[in-house]
């Protein structure tokens, strides 16, 4: 007697179309800001760059965090999966959602811009084993205040877009010129495989995929009980 086919469950298919709604628009906005400098040779400058990528993760966040969590990174997806913050079986929707819609970006960025700037994929341009350090570092940056606003009761949830966007902004703007500041595999796969750019892809898996579990791992150790406290000493 066959079975019948396995479905995804309604609420999940929402959760994972909002990861990639936001994925996309993380992707297409992002690189397509690295191709636009290019073209008009540095009108938008790599601090603007800088500032288009924490301004994407930020307001996507407000649009779509209170759907799926706002991820928008399989390196977030996993280390809270690791944490225990998210359910592993719903990790492998979620990271093919994240990667398709990053391809997707970066398929309509070449279809409206042409091969510029390799669709702002991530190359290093320091050698591969300090590039990988640094990509283990700005990502362990950006997990550890993402954990932080997104599972503490004591900190700022309102203003979690603005926190991680931020974190976003200012790794890219001191990481971008070494390593590229991916910080998200996503976001390197997509703009890598449409423009053929495959050559440094390891960097940009294993350096998010460790910095993230670190940092998730970090924060877990040094937070306190979920008692709320006022006390200027903090709460532990």
């Amino acid at each position: 007697m066959s079975q019948a086919p396995t479905t995804m469950p309604q609420g999940l298919v929402r959760k994972v179309t909002a990861e990639a709604i936001g994925t996309f628009f993380l992707v297409f906005i992002g690189c397509g800001a690295i191709m636009v400098d290019t073209i008009t040779s540095g009108a938008i400058t790599h601090l603007g760059v800088s500032l288009v990528f924490g301004m994407v993760i930020a307001v996507m966040i407000y649009a779509t965090g209170h759907i799926s969590g706002a991820h928008f990174n399989p390196a977030v997806t996993v280390a809270f999966a690791a944490g225990g913050h998210f359910p592993w079986r719903e990790v492998p929707a979620y990271v093919l959602g994240q990667v398709g819609a990053a391809i997707a970006a970066a398929a309509l960025l070449l279809y409206l811009l042409g091969p510029v700037a390799a669709l702002g994929s991530t190359v290093p341009s320091i050698d591969p084993g300090r590039a990988l350090v640094l990509e283990v570092f700005l990502t362990f940056v950006l997990m550890f205040v993402i954990v932080a606003v997104a599972t503490d009761a004591r900190a700022e949830g309102q203003t979690a877009g603005l926190a991680i966007g931020g974190a976003v902004a200012l790794c890219s703007a001191f990481g971008g010129p070494l390593s590229g500041s991916s910080m998200n595999p996503a976001r390197t796969l997509g703009p890598a495989l449409v423009s053929g750019s495959l050559e440094h892809l390891w960097i940009y898996i294993a350096g998010p995929l460790l910095g993230a579990a670190f940092g998730c791992w970090v924060y877990g150790m040094i937070r306190c009980s979920d008692e709320v406290s006022e006390s200027p000493a903090g709460c532990c």
